[in-house]
């Protein structure tokens, strides 16, 4: 039975008779005390989640997941639908589930959805996605100093900082992981 030590991000696991994704974990080992490892851990039944300690050999129960690839689809006010390209499944997820990645999404946009005993778990997105940029004001002649950037709202409705030579109508990529401007493409 794996300890503490093998966790790692993304793995699913049974903590207090429910099953949880780990989404963040540290191992510490302070000054004279023993070694512990610090887990973020989500719940698939409540969808909160929690900062849990583990000492660092303690025995954890593995759960098994599966992964499969999906095509988001559209919005509506059910949910975001995805579509698995293989069996043309219906997937339905919600705003609550997906968080920030929300906004992100664009149509056909090929991610990777992790299950837990058949329960979505996870939605993990293409580190770039290329977005349409909306409204970005114009660059100011003589603002040409190292790393001038300025405010552009794209695609999913949210704003990033790009140089000052992209306009309204450009695509941008932009890294899923951080929300900062990556290139133009």
């Amino acid at each position: 039975m794996p300890s503490a030590n093998d966790m790692r991000k993304g793995m699913a696991i049974r903590y207090n008779g429910d099953v949880t994704v780990v989404l963040d974990m540290q191992h510490r080992t302070p000054g004279n005390l023993r070694a512990f490892v610090q887990a973020t851990l989500r719940s698939l039944k409540s969808g909160k989640s929690s900062v849990v300690r583990f000492a660092s050999t303690e025995p954890l129960e593995v759960v098994s997941m599966t992964t499969r690839r999906v095509e988001y689809s559209y919005k509506d006010q059910s949910g975001f639908h995805f579509i698995d390209p293989e069996t043309y499944e219906d997937v339905i997820l919600h705003e609550e589930f997906l968080g920030e990645n929300a906004r992100y999404l664009t149509e056909n946009l090929s991610c990777v959805l992790m299950e837990v005993e058949g329960k979505a778990a996870e939605l993990e997105l293409p580190p770039v996605v290329e977005l349409k940029v909306l409204e970005a004001p114009p660059g100011i002649r003589g603002d040409t100093a190292t790393n001038v950037t300025k405010p552009a709202k794209v695609a999913g409705d949210f704003e990033v900082g790009v140089p000052i030579f992209i306009d309204a109508g450009d695509t941008i990529r932009v890294d899923t992981r951080t929300g900062k401007y990556v290139s133009r493409a």
